[in-house]
């Protein structure tokens, strides 16, 4: 890793423990502050609530400065809001600091992919960006495990205590090691003019291709702890472990999406990327009774999680041009909206008494979604040429 990259790495190790980390350390905040972990659920919800809101707006608002300054202060905001919540001495305090910790999230992913994408090396720029996520699956192979550690054995602030020195590191090296770059906004150009964006077709495929697609792995991972107890009929001890597979899984899949996506057009990346999602989701509701084959597609299906990743950055820069930071950021809130519609949509079967691996049928038909929008993204783009 070239050391300007660094500081990118480290901001999405962060980022991807405090984002992950909470759903392992639940019951330890809700038996701490009293409440239900119903109420205590609701955490995750502003989270991603506050990344939805945050990641275009606070692009938006910070495209006249350098990338270097938008970095440092979002990390700023990122570092203040987890050592908050460490300290937040009921869940609504806590509800509204997860939110404003929320903010900077996608924003800094967005603008970071943009970074990266222009410090890489000729036919690397996916690569590249894929350096800065695999911070967030090192996170969920090692950080988030030991983060539920922490908060288990002792004490969950000291998890938000540990994300908080991982912040203040993170300022450190974008101070030393990121490379200073130009403003994404022209001489002359309003912030509102960047919202021209929104008025693009393309980008508004990349858009549903992110929001849809993608929240078919959400409907998996969502309800992996059931999934594995009740039909693959692990011990509940073993849930741990399993995740760890799905984040090793993570680490290999963020590797092969950043190559893939320097190899093949973007779109074509992303389009055989879901179709795998989708066969993926299939062989898990077949076949999650055998826990060998459980454990292959676990591993699998965590590779293809992260994979999407830098393809689709790449494919929403490449979509967005003179706004491209703005791009990369809703791309991020998109990825969040998946989240929230893959956990919603496949928590339904469930609802209405159907088995604990229907969700991911439900998964399935988002990632064929996903493959439908991306062959008509393909199209548009060759009759472009």
């Amino acid at each position: 890793m070239k050391k300007h990259f660094f500081p990118l790495f480290l901001g999405g190790l962060g980022i991807g423990t405090t984002e992950f980390v909470v759903m392992g350390i639940l019951p330890d905040i809700a038996n701490n502050l009293g409440v239900s972990i119903t109420d205590a659920a609701h955490i995750i919800s502003s989270y991603a609530a506050g990344v939805v809101v945050g990641a275009p707006l606070l692009v938006l608002l910070g495209s006249k400065y350098p990338p270097k300054k938008m970095l440092l202060f979002l990390m700023v905001i990122f570092t203040i809001f987890n050592s908050l919540s460490a300290l937040a001495p009921d869940a609504t305090t806590l509800l509204f600091f997860r939110f404003l910790a929320g903010l900077p999230h996608g924003a800094f992913f967005g603008i970071g992919a943009v970074v990266a994408s222009r410090l890489a090396d000729e036919g690397k720029q996916a690569q590249a960006i894929s350096t800065m996520f695999a911070g967030l699956t090192i996170a969920n192979l090692l950080l988030v495990p030991i983060g539920t550690w922490i908060g288990h054995e002792y004490l969950w602030r000291y998890t938000f205590a540990l994300v908080t020195v991982i912040g203040l590191t993170t300022l450190l090296f974008i101070n030393l090691w990121l490379p200073a770059l130009p403003s994404d906004r022209n001489e002359g150009e309003s912030t509102i003019s960047q919202l021209e964006l929104f008025k693009r077709v393309d980008a508004w495929l990349v858009i549903v291709i992110t929001s849809i697609g993608t929240g078919g792995l959400f409907t998996w991972i969502s309800y992996i702890a059931p999934l594995m107890t009740e039909v693959s009929h692990f011990s509940a001890s073993s849930v741990s472990w399993i995740m760890v597979l799905a984040g090793f899984g993570m680490v290999v899949g963020n590797i092969i999406g950043g190559k893939l996506a320097d190899k093949l057009p973007a779109v074509q990346a992303c389009l055989w990327l879901l179709v795998a999602m989708a066969v993926t989701l299939l062989g898990i509701h077949f076949f999650s009774e055998n826990k060998i084959i459980s454990l292959i597609l676990t591993f699998i299906a965590g590779a293809l999680s992260i994979s999407l990743a830098a393809p689709i950055q790449i494919l929403m820069i490449s979509t967005s041009k003179g706004a491209e930071m703005l791009g990369s950021a809703a791309t991020q809130a998109s990825f969040n909206i998946g989240n929230s519609l893959g956990a919603f949509l496949g928590g339904l079967p469930i609802t209405y008494g159907f088995g604990y691996n229907t969700p991911v049928l439900v998964g399935m038909a988002m990632a064929l979604v996903g493959v439908f929008f991306s062959f008509v993204l393909k199209k548009r783009l060759s009759y472009a040429e």
